[in-house]
């Protein structure tokens, strides 16, 4: 099975417009696997154009922590989703060691209701979550060791550098916690701006890759101010050249 998806985040204004149409744009740059975001906002979409395309969502983003999961993961379910990932908590909520715990409890009571529908949890970092330094660690490591086992990690290699981590590092670190990774290129701005096709930005995406060989490698732009499209075409091309 191929190893590359794509973040539907990337391309969200044509998949509002138009969601079949840009599955078949996604599948035709030779994309086998796509990420959704919202699931149960577009779990009816996704039922039915994800076979339509030969495509099929390993893993998705939803906010778990606060929202009514046991219909996310129903929904999830039906949709063929493996991993449905909280892609957010606060910054202010990772300072403290209690508040990282209660996330942390938060997360592991979503994998137990998860389980019952067959789908696993994750959790997804931006910058702050290795900014925040508890005792000399990142507050993304402390979480780590209170999560149980049945909740994974996906790495979003760029925001971990924005960060001030060295990715490949931290990948290590974290070993088989790390179910997915997102790959992304670019300047390194805490504001998304100037985001490229990976490999031609400041992350060392070849070495992230690499200390990561078995993870999902979800392709995504926050933004980007070229050809959205052309622009995941050249990350594709990219990472099956990394890969081959």
């Amino acid at each position: 099975m191929s190893r590359t998806s794509v973040q539907l985040y990337s391309v969200r204004d044509a998949f509002a417009a138009d969601p079949s149409d840009t599955l078949r744009r996604l599948a035709a740059i030779g994309f086998t696997h796509v990420e959704p975001y919202g699931v149960l906002d577009n779990a009816d979409v996704l039922r039915t154009a994800l076979p339509e395309h030969g495509l099929t969502a390993p893993t998705a983003h939803a906010q778990l922590i606060g929202a009514d999961q046991a219909a996310v993961f129903a929904a999830a379910a039906e949709c063929g989703i493996e991993v449905v990932i909280d892609p957010y908590v606060d910054a202010e909520r990772w300072r403290d060691p209690a508040d990282i715990a209660a996330t942390a409890s938060a997360l592991n009571a979503a994998a137990r209701v998860a389980a019952g529908h067959g789908v696993r949890v994750g959790y997804h970092n931006h910058w702050w979550e290795l900014a925040s330094r508890i005792d000399g660690r990142s507050a993304f490591e402390v979480l780590a060791d209170r999560l149980d086992p049945e909740v994974v990690l996906e790495v979003d290699t760029y925001w971990a550098t924005v960060g001030g981590e060295d990715a490949p590092a931290l990948l290590r670190r974290l070993g088989d916690r790390v179910h997915a990774i997102h790959v992304k290129d670019g300047g390194l701005a805490r504001d998304a701006s100037g985001q490229v096709p990976a490999g031609q930005g400041r992350v060392p995406v070849a070495e992230v890759l690499a200390a990561a060989p078995h993870a999902l490698r979800v392709v995504e732009f926050d933004a980007y101010d070229g050809d959205l499209f052309a622009g995941l075409a050249e990350s594709h091309a990219f990472l099956a050249e990394v890969a081959a």
